[in-house]
């Protein structure tokens, strides 16, 4: 019985042994075969480290690709201290190459980490640097790839643009609105290293970077590039608190160009102050319009039915009286009897003060938010504010009549150029946009593309024929006319707004803008500028606004190819304007055919013989009244 007992104990035992025996195979099975990919992960990682390699953010170009945001190559200086042996002399040494003191590199040298990215001291390091560093052949001391954000035309589009911190995060403007975008995924050198951090004997792994993505703009770099040389002019000569011009595509709201002053160079952004970092003008700044403002009401009278411009009369006296406040014209003793379209032309206070009243201020500033103003355009920019318009329960005659020729509300410029686009347009608004598509780095593929994008109709395009006329006559006839280019039919409207400050206005301190369309029978084209208190001038934005705009105007036509109109608005010539005209073409012709041909202008020959063989300036030219034209004979 005994024995029996025993016997069935051994057996019991020997199958405990057998199953323990096969669970262990099991589990050694489970760990080499099923789990030995997750282990050798988790091993990996115990030896493993890696040196950063940055990726580089997505390239910014203009609508025809030229590059306006890049990457320069540089290097960062990357420490093992485990693998440092002489830690005094490399801390030594590093700190004399560098620049820093001893204290400051012994910080890094002797830190307890795996790896020490030396910074700031050691990112973005010259070549000559970063050649003294390699030629010492330290272990332990790496240098590895660093991209750094390069603009390289400095100043040229900075607020749109933005600028990149030392990480290459995106700080500002387009930089930040698509940092998720632009920013790409860093890559990596793996090597191999035992619990001391002494490198072992295998093979490096490179892991590639991945590039951002790279953002074509509606920009256009001339047209940009004028609106810059322009501003910087309007500096030099008028020493303005700030200045800022807007391009846009009135039939898509497209943004051409876009510029401000102050403005700054965004490969050194450190050294301007928040201020001007912060404010892009064009969308952040809100400003009583002035009369560039007239437009929107008289295009929303022409749409009401309510004035005739050629046919309807206004008698100005020179001031109008509104419960017991006097509304002045800027002409002492008025313009007498005019018709409305007069009143536009010569920008006449009590005419739109007319306007306004016979509009009511139900309808008038339901066409004011119709146009946009009071909300935020929607442009692809952060830092846009809203403007202020009145509530309509706190309008009385006063109010109303001061808003119907642009005082007592505020708005921002690219509410105006998207308002007067509107006008212009047929009646459609658009809202404003500046990124044109954004595409994949290598293959150039577009994963995202922006479009036209309707927020309403505001007028008939039977209203925006009579309005683009309208500004039409006010370059050729009235405040305009510094504006006025011989062949091609401009429209616009000049506006001189007294700015506000803690509730009073400030004597002498004015802003003076000038809206423009180019060409006015088929508009490509909308133009803003506008002068924030310069000093040493006229105040009057027809003599300060309008001669610079037509500068611009000039680069506009030339950059989008407008041809010559045969259609145009005749000039009302001033005693101290210079007329143009177009210098006929006289090749082939005798010099006696020519000089009757080119009557008025003077005439200088060369060579010899009774035929012209070439000319200068060229047919079609203009040329001002007793210009010279050079005559080649033979």
């Amino acid at each position: 019985m005994f024995l029996k007992n025993v016997n069935k104990r051994i057996k019991i035992l020997f199958i405990m042994m057998v199953c323990v025996f096969i669970l262990i195979i099991l589990r050694v099975f489970y760990i080499q075969v099923i789990d030995y990919n997750k282990l050798k992960k988790y091993a990996s990682s115990l030896w493993s480290r890696e040196l950063p390699v940055e990726a580089d953010r997505g390239i910014i170009t203009d609508r025809n690709g030229v590059v306006l945001a890049d990457n320069l190559t540089t290097t960062s200086l990357v420490l093992i201290p485990n693998q440092i042996k002489n830690k005094e002399e490399v801390t030594k040494n590093l700190a004399e190459i560098l620049g820093v003191s001893y204290e400051d590199m012994k910080e890094h040298v002797y830190k307890v980490t795996s790896i020490e990215r030396v910074h700031p001291e050691g990112r973005r390091l010259s070549f000559e640097v970063a050649d003294k560093i390699s030629a010492l052949n330290y272990d332990g001391v790496y240098l590895v790839k660093e991209s750094k954000r390069n603009y390289p035309y400095k100043n040229l589009l900075s607020h749109s643009l933005g600028y990149v911190g030392i990480d290459n995060q995106g700080l500002s403007g387009l930089e930040l609105q698509y940092d998720e975008y632009l920013t790409g995924s860093s890559g990596a050198i793996k090597y191999f290293s035992d619990a001391k951090g002494n490198k072992l004997n295998m093979s490096e792994i490179y892991v590639e970077p991945t590039n951002g993505m790279n953002i074509n703009l509606t920009i256009d770099i001339n047209i940009q590039k004028s609106l810059e040389r322009e501003l910087d002019n309007i500096v030099d000569m008028f020493s303005p608190d700030n200045a800022l011009a807007i391009v846009m595509d009135p039939k898509s709201g497209e943004i051409l160009g876009m510029a401000s002053r102050p403005d700054y160079d965004p490969n050194h952004y450190q050294d301007y102050s928040s201020e001007v970092l912060s404010r892009n003008l064009p969308i952040w700044s809100s400003y009583e319009p002035g009369s560039t403002f007239k437009i929107i009401t008289m295009s929303s009278a022409v749409e009401e039915k309510i004035v005739d411009l050629d046919k309807d009369h206004f008698y100005d006296s020179g001031s109008v009286k509104v419960d017991g406040s006097t509304l002045r014209c800027w002409k002492a003793g008025g313009h007498g009897d005019q018709t409305f379209l007069q009143v536009l032309q010569n920008s006449c206070n009590p005419g739109f003060v007319k306007l306004g009243q016979t509009l009511g201020k139900d309808r008038l500033f339901s066409y004011i938010h119709k146009f946009g103003f009071g909300d935020k355009t929607g442009v692809d920019l952060n830092g846009e504010a809203t403007g202020i318009i009145f509530d309509l329960e706190r309008v009385g005659n006063v109010e109303l009549s001061t808003t119907a020729f642009g005082q007592g509300v505020s708005v921002t410029p690219i509410q105006q150029v998207a308002a007067v686009a509107s006008v212009v347009n047929g009646g459609y608004l658009y809202q404003p946009y500046i990124v044109k598509s954004i595409s994949e780095g290598g293959t150039n593929t577009i994963i995202q593309e922006n479009n036209k994008k309707l927020i309403r109709k505001t007028i008939s395009s039977e209203t925006s024929l009579i309005m683009r006329r309208a500004l039409e006559y006010v370059v050729a006839k009235g405040g305009g006319k510094s504006a006025y280019i011989e062949g091609y039919r401009i429209g616009g409207k000049t506006g001189t707004a007294q700015k506000v400050e803690n509730g009073r206005y400030l004597v002498g301190n004015y802003i003076m803008s000038f809206m423009s369309v180019v060409p006015a029978n088929d508009p490509q084209a909308v133009f803003y500028l506008a002068i924030d208190n310069p000093k040493k001038t006229a105040l009057l934005s027809s003599y300060t606004t309008t001669p610079i705009a037509r500068r611009i105007l000039l680069d506009i036509i030339d950059t989008l190819g407008i041809e010559k109109q045969t259609e145009e608005v005749e000039k009302d010539y001033e005693w101290n304007d210079k007329i143009m005209y177009e210098v006929p073409n006289v090749v082939g012709k005798s010099v006696s055919e020519a000089k009757k041909l080119l009557v008025n202008f003077q005439i200088e020959y060369s060579g010899s013989g009774e035929k012209v063989l070439e000319q200068t300036p060229n047919p079609g030219d203009m040329q001002e009244d007793g210009g010279v034209v050079k005559l080649l004979l033979g």
